[in-house]
């Protein structure tokens, strides 16, 4: 469906859950966050009417997310449930890799279309920084694993910091030389501890790796459920692509909203705005009502974010000329860490 601003709107992020199995420095405390009752999380059939529900107003692509999505039993189960669902034509997954070896087998074999793995750095003993105690090799177990399916499509996702070894860009870049994968830079987003951390631009990555392996070829196709823009390199057999929501926004080809482990529909990750469909669901909605709020959240879905003016805890309504959206934008700004919302 179209939202008020005519986007289409085709892609549904879904957390399955707030724990995870790592302590990134920009996502999570060390000390983790309060996790939620697992009665207060959506059950696995409540995530799949609601996939199904949305499959009947035009979402077709479903990335399962967390939290960690493998720490909870069952996701290949979920990933079958939701593949089964007429409309859905692709069911992908992110994941920090730590637990994707030993489930790759039942993931594949239960339909996963693709799979991209959060790796920052390919130094041992930075990974284990930023992730607070993470191993890298097992990351790297994970993506050997995924590579075993030459249908799987297979992405790396990298989150650049300032202070970061640029080196530690080229390396990671070079993975898509000789493995046929794609790399991607995300810029750093100022939610929850990520406004702690200076992040670096995708122009800045590209001129680095432009120095080091010449220059590239922009990608006209479209890749993938979101607004990554690709290049490939000489002699690339991935490609590398950069996801700068900071820089160069983005929104007006937005095409996506994301559904919390606590089954809030949220049209936009900036905002804490967004419809509880657990309490709807619990309460005996029928898939009707449902369905009406669904696409009442998705119409009214924002018109942009404005991650370099807005922060959170300012008032939209005493500070709304601070806000991209004047009057329209009343709600405050999302308070919560990236692993309570779905990253």
């Amino acid at each position: 469906m179209r939202d008020r601003f005519e986007r289409s709107i085709e892609y549904m992020r879904v957390s399955v859950t707030d724990r995870c199995n790592l302590r990134c420095i920009y996502c999570m405390p060390a000390e983790g966050v309060p996790c939620v009752r697992h009665s207060d999380i959506l059950t696995y059939d409540e995530i799949a009417r609601i996939c199904r529900i949305a499959s009947t107003i035009g979402i077709s692509r479903i990335k399962l997310t967390g939290g960690e999505p493998l720490v909870r039993r069952g996701l290949p189960d979920l990933l079958k449930m939701i593949k089964d669902i007429p409309g859905i034509e692709q069911v992908t997954l992110t994941t920090n890799g730590i637990l994707l070896k030993e489930n790759i087998h039942e993931l594949v074999s239960n339909g996963l279309d693709g799979v991209n793995i959060s790796i920052d750095t390919l130094d041992s003993r930075h990974y284990a920084d930023i992730t607070r105690g993470g191993k890298l090799e097992e990351a790297l177990e994970g993506l050997e694993a995924a590579l075993s399916y030459p249908d799987l499509t297979v992405r790396i996702n990298s989150v650049p910091m300032a202070g970061m070894d640029q080196k530690e860009w080229i390396r990671l870049a070079g993975l898509a030389r000789k493995e046929k994968l794609d790399v991607r830079f995300i810029e750093m987003m100022p939610i929850g501890l990520g406004k702690m951390f200076k992040g670096i631009s995708g122009d800045r990555i590209y001129e680095i790796l432009k120095k080091e392996f010449g220059n590239a070829e922009e990608c006209a196709e479209k890749y993938g459920n979101g607004p990554a823009v690709y290049v490939r390199f000489p002699g690339f057999k991935g490609k590398i692509g950069f996801i700068d929501a900071v820089s160069h926004q983005f929104c007006d080809r937005c095409n996506r909203v994301r559904l919390t482990s606590e089954g809030c529909l949220k049209p936009c990750l900036q905002y804490g705005m967004g419809t509880d469909l657990r309490k709807l669901i619990r309460s005996g909605s029928d898939d009707a009502h449902i369905c009406h709020e669904m696409r009442r959240t998705i119409y009214e879905k924002p018109a942009c974010h404005d991650f370099t003016r807005c922060i959170s805890g300012i008032n939209p309504d005493r500070d709304k000329d601070n806000c991209p959206e004047g009057k329209e934008n009343r709600q405050m700004f999302e308070t919560k860490d990236m692993s309570q919302i779905g990253g």
